[in-house]
């Protein structure tokens, strides 16, 4: 299913490891909503202003799939509203960060993780903090 432009619910659905390990990874339809959400709002207005692809490294995760790669047991991505980019590498993913940043782009979260190896941002409906940090 084609969500936007740039994005499908199943880039953002899919995952090598649920595959390797046979873990059903489809959203519910909450999560469902969530994923759109988070692509209307926050992925298709970040990939209009950057201008270049953005590839989704991890974005929904069911509750086994995230035990299996040992996210939080919080995890936004169980959600749906929570995914994982990137911009190829660590110099282009720091200068995408510093363009979410600036872009006015409304988020939860915007995260540098391991040194911008990649990007972590999330979309809650209703209650976005723009937080942001450094991992």
């Amino acid at each position: 299913m084609q969500i936007s432009k740039n994005f499908s619910l199943e880039e953002l659905t899919s995952s090598a490891r649920a595959k390797e390990l046979n873990i059903d990874n489809t959203p519910t339809q909450e999560a469902k909503a969530s994923l759109v959400a988070l692509v209307v709002n926050v992925l298709q207005p970040i990939r209009d202003i950057y201008g270049n692809p953005i590839i989704v490294n991890s974005g929904y995760r069911s509750t086994d799939l995230n035990k299996a790669v040992k996210g939080s047991n919080n995890s936004q991505h169980m959600k749906g509203e929570a995914a994982d980019i990137t911009a190829g590498n660590p110099a282009k993913n720091k200068d995408l960060f510093l363009l979410i940043k600036e872009s006015g782009i409304v988020y939860d979260q915007l995260i540098d993780e391991s040194g911008y190896s990649w990007i972590h941002i999330s979309f809650s409906k209703g209650k976005n903090r723009k937080q942001i940090l450094h991992l």
